[in-house]
């Protein structure tokens, strides 16, 4: 049975064959979740680490005058929070996108994984260190990238990190996020969005239908994004 959190891991740090079988065992009582459903909420005292086996998740933070702001989008194979549980609360909410399969790892048995799998420590602190990388990438494009720019850039980044996983089928990949979602993410309102998409379509870069990114020119997007797959780190990946 495929598991994308240690495909993922194993990616990173080439596991030993008791440690695969450790992480097979922490996320085996996995449960499915609706769609639209926090996992946690800004304020909730931290619990377990959180696993996404199947499905999108969104880290949003909600303004005092209601507006909503996406700050991560989790895919399958990714987990949340490693060491939130050092703090007394959450400071954001984490909610999936898509009917999702999660699987929860209890902090004392999550330690306990680490301290005697150092192959699952080094790889999880690795894709730590990639989110963080990912987290960077965003301020910037908040700060600096034009509107066109920053959506032709979380486009690239989306497809490449779904490429890595398996989620893309030929040249297309299934986009589970609405205009209101994106839009919330790039600091634009939906109407603005609906022009830059627009624009993009218009340069034969890209287009995104019925819920599909299509990019039809990957060297023109990266171009118009000025992307750098740096901060994704895949040199990293262990070649199996």
């Amino acid at each position: 049975m495929t598991n994308r959190f240690v495909d993922k891991l194993n990616g990173f740090s080439k596991l030993r064959s008791e440690e695969v079988a450790a992480l097979f065992a922490a996320t085996a009582q996995a449960k499915e979740i609706p769609i639209k459903t926090d996992l946690i909420r800004e304020g909730d005292q931290p619990g377990p680490v959180l696993v996404m086996l199947k499905g999108w998740a969104c880290r949003y933070k909600i303004l005092p005058n209601g507006t909503r702001q996406v700050l991560a989008y989790l895919m399958p194979g990714d987990c949340c929070d490693l060491h939130i549980g050092l703090l007394a609360e959450m400071d954001h909410s984490i909610q999936v996108i898509t009917p999702a399969l999660v699987a929860t790892i209890g902090r004392l048995e999550m330690d306990e994984i680490m301290d005697q799998h150092r192959g699952i420590a080094k790889a999880m602190y690795l894709a730590q260190l990639i989110d963080e990388g990912i987290m960077r990438a965003w301020i910037t494009s908040m700060g600096r990238r034009s509107s066109v720019e920053r959506v032709a850039h979380l486009m690239c980044e989306l497809y490449l990190r779904a490429r890595n996983i398996g989620l893309i089928d030929g040249d297309e990949l299934e986009l589970p996020l609405s205009q209101l979602l994106l839009a919330d993410s790039l600091g634009m309102t939906p109407v603005h969005l609906n022009r830059v998409l627009k624009v993009l379509r218009e340069s034969q870069a890209m287009i995104i239908s019925r819920g599909t990114l299509n990019i039809k020119d990957p060297r023109k997007l990266v171009k118009i994004a000025g992307f750098d797959e740096n901060y994704l780190h895949r040199r990293l990946r262990v070649t199996v």
